[in-house]
């Protein structure tokens, strides 16, 4: 329960408006439905005062006076007039100073029909201007970066873009220049506005001045079909609008939820949507030739007959399915119930072998975004870096620690975005997670208010087993401690609920705690846990699996151990791939089914946080391509039985039956207009985590640290053209002591080799890499981690040498 918060009462335009202590009058009168005019104003922002369009008639006790609304916090018997004389006067005055030098390119102007310099005018401005004189003109336009390009003239200084670099992303990389009549907003040279975040400077400004150059000239707004979704670029579960013309997708905007994004998007989840559209797209299914190496398109009736008869002719325990975490929840459950409950193996894992146990994850008590940025509290990070893989949770834990006082203590094989930010960092050497988190225990650094730790997988090169025992060490504090996972893939905390996971039944219950709940709705449930991704592959490169499927997974691009992937889809007798694309794991399939994607599918998604959202169809499919939860039903009657579902509706009822956890989530989802509700509780409990033996370091080696960064080679990326050149070339970080030691400068192109292979890349120097480790992406271009990691080991160690 929050705490109730002291009120005051003023009076807006004769009606009494009650307002919270300490609130603006421009946002306390917006809430009570009256709209004051602004442009520098943004209610996610410190307010600055320098458009002075908001400018209204406030008398506090000592006469009204022009006052600028969204510099003046409200007081007791404060009354306000937006609507006198003087007020309407001193807006008409601003606006026609504002059209001085504006160009009035409306017609040709991508702001045009959605512009507040458009619509203000029309509504408080005059109806002609006094001035004649030549306007400003500039080059037009100017890239700042590869996604946004700047048009100078049409700028009005209102400060959000600014404002929102320095003070909300912490990349003050555009900014004011020039003195007087020649002040513009621009970079600084050689320094393009090189932030993850720069797009949201696009949507928050005013006028035309900053446009988005993937949509660009592309539609008019009054063009555009609109519908509220949820962003899945990652586990964040940022609200989005999808914007569609004539069936393609053409734009994303962030949309305001206070628990989650407050609005901001990462230009990866803003821009991504050109994936959406590509022309590679699966439309159609794909079957091996008998006795050839190529896949040909076949008929539906065909493909699903081969995937049938091969599922069928394997015993339950020789069947694999792996992914799952870019289906809905409905999608997820359909297929869950497909394997576990007609095929009857629990060999089902919807991480790739890059994540955590499932019962870890769903076992400790769980916390929200809010209450990780809540004053007062202790975060901890035993994780992935934050501003790499879940860019918005970034920015709500940046201002959390700037604005609000929260503590961040940084747990971590190397530093990472949020370490300026952190009040301790903690560099521990691969594996060495546990002997850190004993450190800061035994040095009091927790406090003793609340402590949320942000746990995920802070390397691939190591296994999970050292982040688990750490993470288990720090539950043992005690119960003012709860995790926030940081799990990366979109609907990965969804599919692990609906029960894509090894041990685990949809509702976050064990086998044997949920066997009851599902007895009159599947037609069985495996009898012990099976086997995660890891293990599969392992099996399947032994001749242990006759049957694969993948649903939306690349374990060649994205398994830690890519060897082991390659080699395990040559050794299994047929692999069955339901996909959007034609990835380097798929080509592998004996039978493709194609997909539906985002904004082509309807449903629910559930965030890191365990927060349900929808997910909204936009556009339709490429082809003949099907929903997810479509194919699981065909493939299940193909089978001899019938899932008992014929639409996404009768899914998620089932879920709610059969799940108590889900229990009355239609009704909930509707009640809060499809934003978001928690669902919380699991009878999982985390299990114990066997100690992993490290082995000695040699004098020679260095031990490898590999994370993923926001833009590489994953498929979703590069089959996005907006972003895909966004992905920086592979560099190997290493200690400048390690520079000495081997004889190396920055820039040198070094080889790094491991018992796996070896990759060709650049050197740097950076002392946020502890001795004798070697920090290199897991997927970037020109080098990839993945490549050197050995899976099953406790440490991947390599060797660095110079060319």
């Amino acid at each position: 329960m929050s705490e109730a918060r002291e009120t005051v009462t003023i009076t807006v335009n004769g009606e009494p408006v009650v307002a919270e202590k300490g609130e603006l009058v421009i946002a306390a009168a917006e809430r009570a439905g009256t709209y004051i005019p602004h442009f520098c104003y943004h209610p996610r922002m410190a307010s600055v005062g320098m458009c002075r369009m908001c400018i209204v008639d406030i008398d506090t006790g000592r006469g009204p006076a022009l006052q600028p609304a969204c510099m003046i916090e409200v007081a007791p018997d404060m009354v306000v007039d937006t609507h006198s004389e003087a007020t309407k006067k001193a807006q008409d005055g601003v606006l026609e100073f504002l059209l001085i030098n504006h160009p009035l390119d409306c017609p040709v102007c991508d702001k045009g029909g959605e512009c507040p310099l458009q619509d203000q005018t029309v509504a408080y401005g005059p109806g002609e201007s006094r001035f004649v004189e030549e306007k400003r003109h500039f080059a037009k336009p100017i890239p700042v970066n590869d996604v946004v390009l700047l048009d100078r003239e049409r700028c009005i200084l209102c400060d959000r873009c600014t404002r929102f670099a320095k003070d909300v992303a912490g990349d003050p990389l555009i900014s004011f220049i020039g003195r007087g009549a020649a002040t513009q907003v621009n970079t600084f040279p050689d320094h393009p506005f090189s932030s993850y975040f720069s797009g949201n400077t696009v949507q928050i400004c005013p006028v035309g001045a900053l446009t988005a150059g993937p949509f660009r000239f592309r539609a008019r707004p009054w063009d555009l079909a609109n519908a509220e979704s949820t962003c899945t670029t990652c586990s964040v579960g940022c609200r989005v609008a999808i914007q569609s013309s004539r069936d393609e997708v053409l734009r994303y905007s962030g949309v305001d939820v206070d628990p989650v994004n407050w609005g901001w998007l990462c230009d990866k989840g803003r821009f991504d949507f050109s994936y959406v559209n590509n022309p590679d797209r699966l439309g159609e299914p794909l079957v091996r030739t008998p006795g050839g190496s190529g896949l040909t398109t076949a008929r539906w009736s065909e493909a699903l007959g081969r995937a049938a008869e091969a599922l069928e002719a394997a015993p339950a325990d020789r069947i694999g399915v792996i992914g799952g975490s870019r289906l809905t929840n409905e999608s997820a459950y359909a297929w869950a119930k497909l394997a576990k409950g007609v095929l009857g193996t629990d060999n089902v894992d919807a991480q790739l072998g890059d994540g955590l146990p499932a019962d870890l994850v769903l076992g400790l008590p769980r916390a929200t975004i809010d209450e990780a940025c809540a004053p007062g509290t202790t975060v901890v990070l035993l994780g992935p870096d934050i501003k790499e893989e879940l860019g918005v949770l970034y920015l709500r834990l940046r201002h959390a620690a700037v604005e609000d006082g929260v503590r961040i203590i940084e747990i971590a094989p190397a530093t990472s975005g949020l370490t300026p930010y952190a009040t301790h960092t903690e560099l521990h050497a691969p594996g060495g997670a546990p002997a850190a988190v004993a450190s800061v225990l035994d040095a009091g650094l927790l406090g003793d208010g609340p402590v949320v730790v942000l746990l995920g997988r802070p390397s691939l090169a190591e296994p999970a087993a050292h982040t688990a025992r750490a993470a288990l060490d720090l539950a043992d504090v005690g119960d003012r401690v709860r995790f926030l996972s940081t799990l990366r893939r979109g609907n990965v905390h969804g599919a692990l609920d609906m029960g894509l996971a090894p041990g685990v039944l949809p509702g976050r219950a064990p086998l044997d705690g949920g066997r009851e709940a599902l007895a009159d709705v599947w037609p069985t449930v495996p009898a012990s846990a099976g086997l995660d991704t890891d293990a599969m592959l392992r099996a399947a490169a032994d001749g242990g699996l006759d049957v694969l499927v993948l649903l939306g997974a690349d374990p060649v691009q994205d398994a830690p151990d890519r060897d082991l992937a390659r080699r395990a889809l040559e050794a299994v007798g047929t692999v069955i791939a339901v996909d959007c694309f034609l990835t380097g794991s798929v080509e592998a399939a004996d039978v493709v089914l194609p997909a539906a994607g985002y904004a082509e599918v309807d449903g629910t998604t559930t965030n890191l946080e365990g927060r349900v959202s929808t997910v909204a169809q936009r556009v339709t499919s490429p082809g003949t391509a099907r929903a997810d939860w479509i194919i699981a039903t065909d493939l299940a009657a193909r089978l001899g039985s019938d899932l008992g579902v014929t639409s996404v509706e009768d899914l998620l009822a089932e879920i709610e039956r059969v799940a108590p956890t889900h229990a009355g989530l239609g009704d909930r989802l509707v009640a809060a207009g499809g934003d978001g509700v928690l669902v919380e509780g699991s009878s999982v409990t985390a299990g114990a985590v066997t100690d992993g033996h490290l082995p000695a370091a040699d004098s020679y080696s260095l031990r490898l640290v590999s994370g993923r960064t926001m833009y590489d080679e994953a498929t979703l990326v590069q089959r996005a053209s907006t972003i895909a050149k966004l992905a920086r070339p592979a560099t190997a970080r290493l200690n400048p002591h390690d520079f000495d030691r081997l004889g190396i400068e920055t820039g040198t192109p070094v080889k790094v080799t491991s018992a796996r292979g070896s990759i060709t890349v650049s050197a740097a120097a950076d002392p946020g890499v502890p001795r004798a480790s070697a920090v290199v992406p897991f997927n970037a271009p020109g080098g990839a981690g993945g490549d050197l990691i050995s899976g099953g080991e406790a440490v991947t160690d390599v060797r660095v040498e110079r060319l």
